[in-house]
């Protein structure tokens, strides 16, 4: 099935010392808890709520906060997988939701992209891998993790060698292979401790990859130290960028503030002399507008016309529907409910219902006509 169907950020923090302790929210939900094996429920929990109990996806974030001793201070945004292929229950755009989820996190210049992809796939034809270069063209904010080691074929290690040396396609950040629990492991509960020490002994002894260990390019230890100094180093570049937007975004906010002059008073006696200073200039713009017809360098009679040509035309397309509805109810007042009056005059109760059942129909029209106007300049 699909394990990721929301976007979720786990926040790491570590601590000097203390118990472990975990937080979960989203929308507008928080839950604090004490025991790490609650996190799998917990997650798909949240998942379910915000995305059903189906297989379908939401782009509503689950934030999971972790503080322990055991972590390190990192905070990671995990996707759900890239599929083509939807499977029961699935819609068929389902593939196009997932890129437009994936691409809303890694277009992001402040983002760090991890791609992972499993050593028994041909990396070069691998979907994330072509999403990530088209973010990230340079290859300078992403970082590829190599999965399955255990499961390459016999003499394809040269060939896993070459990925994460950077001989195939080279990244700035480079490539780190991790070797994760079995489903297996995770069925059985292996603590994550012993699971990170099989990892370590699987590198130790392995014919071709025990270098990359050595080298610092194996195990989720050495990743997770490479992303702590990656995020570093990461925020000090962003850090100057970040800063100049923050300055652009105050000079706009200040040129706005320029354009609504005087703010309301704090004094409550002045609220209301100010309030009607309000309304009253209010209505000599509007005065000026029906007036002139004149907004922005613009008639607006004439882009109004147009638009009420539209309404006009949208009503004269109901009037053969209505005439039917009428000639309907009437003949159904004649057949059932008429008494000594004579033939025709129906109830005005009768004419009222039909009326309100068309005027309903084009409730919808009128507030998307409303909008039209609205928008109008």
């Amino acid at each position: 099935g699909i394990v990721t169907r929301c976007p979720l950020e786990l926040k790491l923090q570590r601590l000097k010392n203390g118990p472990w302790s975990g937080t979960i929210s989203y929308s507008g939900h928080r839950e604090t808890f004490s025991d790490p094996l609650q996190v799998d429920k917990l997650v798909r929990e949240a998942q379910n709520k915000l995305a059903g109990n189906t297989v379908e996806i939401c782009d509503e974030l689950i934030t999971l906060e972790i503080s322990s001793p055991d972590v390190c201070d990192l905070t990671l945004i995990d996707l759900p997988g890239i599929t083509r292929v939807p499977v029961s229950g699935q819609p068929e755009d389902i593939g196009d939701q997932i890129k437009n989820l994936i691409l809303k996190y890694i277009a992001k210049s402040e983002t760090i992209i991890l791609v992972v992809v499993p050593c028994n796939v041909d990396i070069a034809t691998t979907e994330a891998l072509r999403m990530a270069q088209n973010a990230d063209p340079e290859g300078l904010r992403t970082l590829a993790i190599l999965t399955k080691p255990d499961l390459i074929d016999r003499g394809a290690e040269i060939d896993v060698l070459n990925i994460v040396q950077g001989k195939v396609i080279p990244l700035s950040k480079g490539y780190i292979i991790v070797r994760c629990r079995g489903q297996s492991d995770i069925n059985n509960r292996i603590p994550f401790d012993k699971a990170l020490e099989a990892e370590l002994n699987f590198f130790r002894n392995h014919q071709y990859f025990s270098s990359l260990l050595n080298d610092g390019n194996a195990s989720t230890q050495c990743l997770a130290d490479k992303l702590t100094r990656e995020l570093g180093d990461h925020i000090k570049k962003s850090l100057p960028t970040l800063t100049v937007q923050i300055q652009n975004k105050l000079l706009d906010v200040q040129r706005d503030l320029k354009n609504y002059q005087q703010g309301p008073p704090l004094e409550e006696e002045m609220m209301g002399r100010f309030l009607s200073k309000i309304i009253l200039e209010f209505s000599d713009q509007i005065n000026e507008l029906s007036r002139t017809g004149h907004s922005r360098g613009t008639n607006i009679y004439a882009l109004l016309r147009a638009e009420f040509k539209k309404w006009d035309t949208r009503l004269r397309s109901t009037e053969e529907s209505f005439k039917a509805s009428v000639t309907e109810m009437i003949d159904k007042y004649n057949e059932k409910h008429r008494g000594r009056e004579l033939l025709t005059f129906s109830e005005f109760c009768e004419f009222e219902c039909v009326i309100k059942d068309h005027v309903s129909t084009l409730q919808e029209p009128a507030m998307e006509m409303l909008k039209q106007v609205r928008g109008t300049e």
